[in-house]
């Protein structure tokens, strides 16, 4: 089996432990290239003080794959390929790889995500299902998370008018859950279904997060129908708002546990949305989407004028009294690695809070946390939060 050219090199790269999205970004602008990076690797894992040896897949695993996915009818994308969705590179913690069943052209369109309870009361499903074709209908691609309840119905209400995108926390080959495998064939027949995951992975806990960012990277709003207090769809919204997109949420009655989750959206902000009219006001016109989704946007501080700038939910947190301190030189890397692993805990910590904190510039802040990464000692979150890695598997 030979490996496809350059696709191999940087798969192979985004495919190898210890390298999570920053660091991949990292690897490449060190290197300048995925051949240079993966040969550098090794070493530069060992001088990161890791002690097990770094696995990363060989190019048979890695041509398998490639080869495994095009025998699906998908197709794999990397970041900076040209059919990449731009409104997805534009986070800073863009996947490296999306594997993709149906039109990659999809994930390039006008998105609006649905998320919610999997236990949905049949007010809310009806609700989701009656949003996502309505906004179907409008030429609005609507983006969900395959699963039961609310997810499903908002597929099953944009397929009646349009197209919606599944993003899934497996391998396209192993649809979850398992009953809405035809679904998963639809959705990939008239739009898309994407993941990060490689091909023959079964989802696990920590995979859903994962789902969770496509989900809101890929749209530029994001609705929650239904959802509790502590659930996957406020994991979306939170991932929404810092990522700049506008937060959508349908009121519910305070007597049942589902509704909770949405009512505290609108306590902070978010939109209270009864039509799809409430959605498409807040939706940027064509030319604010088209300057949003080619890199005139990075993040919330430079959203266009079109995306509601001061509607996200969830402000920035008021600046430190009194002025900046000072920045130390770069330092020694086992001053800032112990200055850095003081500060973290089994709690997401996120990475702007340790640049703030830490007394060092953010280069070389951003280089130890590649390396501690790489190291195994901290992992990467969805969002931009590190966390030490006891408790990260939880999911």
């Amino acid at each position: 089996m030979t490996p496809a050219g350059p696709l191999a090199a940087r798969l192979r790269l985004a495919r190898s432990e210890g390298v999570g999205p920053v660091g991949y970004r990292k690897l490449l602008l060190d290197y300048g290239d995925a051949e240079r990076a993966l040969a550098a690797l090794p070493a530069r894992a060992r001088a990161a003080g890791r002690a097990k040896v770094l696995r990363i897949p060989s190019e048979d695993e890695i041509a398998a794959e490639i080869e495994g996915t095009a025998a699906l009818g998908g197709r794999i994308l990397m970041l900076g390929d040209p059919d990449y969705p731009p409104l997805l590179a534009a986070i800073h913690d863009a996947p490296p790889a999306l594997s993709v069943l149906g039109d990659p052209a999809r994930l390039n369109g006008c998105c609006v995500a649905i998320v919610g309870a999997r236990n949905a009361s049949s007010n809310g499903a009806r609700m989701a299902e009656s949003l996502a074709a309505m906004l179907a209908a409008q030429g609005i691609t609507v983006v969900s998370g395959l699963a039961r309840g609310i997810d499903a119905a908002a597929h099953a209400g944009a397929l009646r008018a349009g197209t919606t995108i599944a993003a899934v926390a497996g391998g396209l080959d192993r649809p979850y859950p398992a009953e809405h495998t035809q679904l998963q064939d639809r959705i990939a027949q008239y739009g898309a279904v994407v993941t990060e995951t490689p091909l023959g992975v079964a989802p696990q806990s920590r995979h859903f997060p994962r789902r969770n960012r496509l989900i809101a990277g890929l749209s530029l709003g994001c609705v929650v129908v239904e959802a509790a207090l502590r659930s996957g769809s406020l994991i979306t919204a939170d991932l929404a708002a810092g990522y700049g997109r506008t937060v959508f949420a349908v009121p519910g009655s305070p007597l049942d546990p589902r509704s909770r989750g949405a009512n505290s959206l609108l306590r902070r902000g978010a939109i209270l949305t009864e039509s799809e009219n409430d959605i498409l006001a807040e939706l940027p016109d064509a030319a604010a989407r088209d300057l949003f989704s080619t890199g005139g946007a990075t993040g919330p501080s430079t959203r266009p004028g079109g995306l509601a700038q001061s509607r996200a939910p969830w402000p920035e947190p008021p600046p430190q009294a009194g002025p900046e301190p000072p920045r130390e030189p770069p330092g020694e890397p086992s001053d800032i690695r112990q200055a850095i692993l003081t500060l973290l805990s089994f709690t997401p910590t996120p990475v702007d809070d340790l640049v703030r904190r830490c007394q060092f510039s953010t280069s070389a802040i951003l280089t130890v946390l590649s390396e501690l990464e790489l190291a195994g000692d901290i992992e990467t979150l969805p969002g931009g939060s590190v966390v030490l890695p006891s408790l990260s598997d939880g999911g």
